[in-house]
Formats: C-alpha cells, sequence, structure tokens
C-alpha cells in the first residue's frame, strides 16, 4: 500500500475516534484503544522520509504528539471533548496533507 493511502487510513482512523470520544469516550473506550493501536501499526509501514517535504514535517509533528495523545486516550483524557477535537483535527490535515502525494497506479 502506498504512502498516500495509509495516510488515509490514518486519517480515517483519527477521525473515527475522535467522533467517538466526542460522543461518548466511556462508552465507547474499548473500540477506541483497539483504533488507536491499529493506528499505531499503520504509522510504522510509512517509511520517512516522505517524498514531499511538506507531508514529511506534518507526519513528523504528527508522529511526537499522537504519542501523548495515544496515552491519554488510553488512559482515559482530562477533558474529553478537547482530546477528541485534537484527534479529528490531525483527521483533517493528514487528510489534506495526503492530497500532495501521487496517487501509484
Amino acid at each position: 500500500m502506498d504512502v498516500r493511502s495509509r495516510l488515509l487510513d490514518i486519517a480515517m482512523n483519527l477521525n473515527r475516534v475522535g467522533n467517538w470520544a466526542a460522543d461518548d469516550y466511556n462508552a465507547k473506550q474499548k473500540r477506541i484503544i483497539v483504533f488507536l493501536d491499529q493506528t499505531s501499526k499503520y504509522m510504522k509501514f510509512i517509511s520517512q522520509p516522505i517524498k514531499n517535504s511538506l507531508v514529511d514535517r506534518t507526519f513528523t509533528s504528527f508522529l511526537t504528539e499522537f504519542k501523548t495523545l495515544e496515552k491519554e486516550g488510553k488512559e482515559g483524557p482530562h477533558d474529553e471533548l478537547d482530546w477528541a477535537e485534537k484527534m479529528m483535527t490531525w483527521g483533517n490535515i493528514l487528510t489534506h496533507r495526503s492530497s500532495l502525494l501521487q496517487k501509484n497506479p
């Protein structure tokens, strides 16, 4: 799978997790944890540096922040709505950045 597709998979997971957390974190915590783990696995398939420097810088920033977000998501966010918004924001950012990459035929 190409980098663009994997970034979109990550972005979709982030948006799902953010929506579930915003709806009712406590009721959906187990599902959120499963998707956080899946997202971590997806990230390992992206080799760096990414050919587009803007996408590479963004992904590097995301990797750093995701460590904190993942830990907080698994332990239970202090502010569920704020955490959900951060997840969805990163999902949107990665979706937009992926559009800068060529889709493999």
